[in-house]
């Protein structure tokens, strides 16, 4: 399914390019408003999700109807309360990629500032699915997007995880085999899914496997996640 986006967070992008607080020069801030332009005319966001029963195991979480198998203690603390979960996969084409490409032929300044805008776009269509979760499930509460990778949830999951979406047939993602998904401005994630009241838990670094590590973090930012 698709969505359709008019316009891009710049101000997420801007934090996603170190700027913080700062603001820009004129000519960065032209520059950005092109990208812009360009990116939205270049990507074709869409994303697919599902909704899965959950059974807890005393070594993991079972997606059921499914062969996927969560594990770890980190996920297992985000579906704590949870019955349900609800599966998703977004992306914004393989077009914010081949632009981003092109620029870096002959501009590596707009290369850049396209990757973060389009990280930033992502981002906004998760938040829409996001919505449109909260608003066609049955459950009352849900949970903030856990994604493979995060904590001690393997990364490794993701190849399994866009074959029960049927990710590749349905909006064109895969995986190679160091994990990383094609198009790269893609994002999966699992959102957990009650009828009763559930604990926030804990979020961004706090179960992040880069936080020691982390660019945001030295310079008193973070990513957004």
């Amino acid at each position: 399914m698709g969505i359709t986006l008019t316009e891009i967070n710049k101000a997420e992008a801007l934090r996603y390019m170190g700027y913080g607080r700062n603001k820009p020069d004129d000519v960065t801030m032209q520059n950005i408003i092109e990208c812009e332009k360009a990116l939205l005319d270049a990507i074709k966001p869409e994303y697919v999700y599902r909704i899965f029963d959950l059974n807890r195991t005393n070594d993991g979480i079972e997606i059921l109807g499914t062969s996927l198998f969560l594990t770890g203690n980190d996920v297992a603390k985000h579906l704590e309360g949870c019955n349900k979960a609800a599966l998703l996969a977004a992306t914004v084409s393989g077009g914010a990629d081949r632009l981003i490409r092109s620029y870096a032929a002959y501009d590596m300044a707009k290369s850049v500032i396209t990757d973060c805008l389009a990280s930033a776009a992502v981002e906004q269509v998760c938040n829409e699915v996001d919505k449109i979760v909260r608003e066609q499930s049955e459950q009352n509460y849900q949970t903030w997007r856990f994604s493979p990778g995060y904590g001690d949830l393997p990364l490794e999951l993701q190849g399994e995880f866009l074959e029960v979406l049927n990710a590749g047939k349905r909006i064109g993602l895969s995986v190679l085999e160091n994990c990383m998904m094609v198009p790269t401005k893609s994002v999966t994630a699992i959102i957990g899914l009650s009828d009763k009241e559930i604990s926030k838990g804990k979020r961004g670094c706090a179960c992040c496997n880069m936080r020691d590590r982390c660019a945001y973090r030295i310079r008193g930012d973070h990513c957004g996640i």
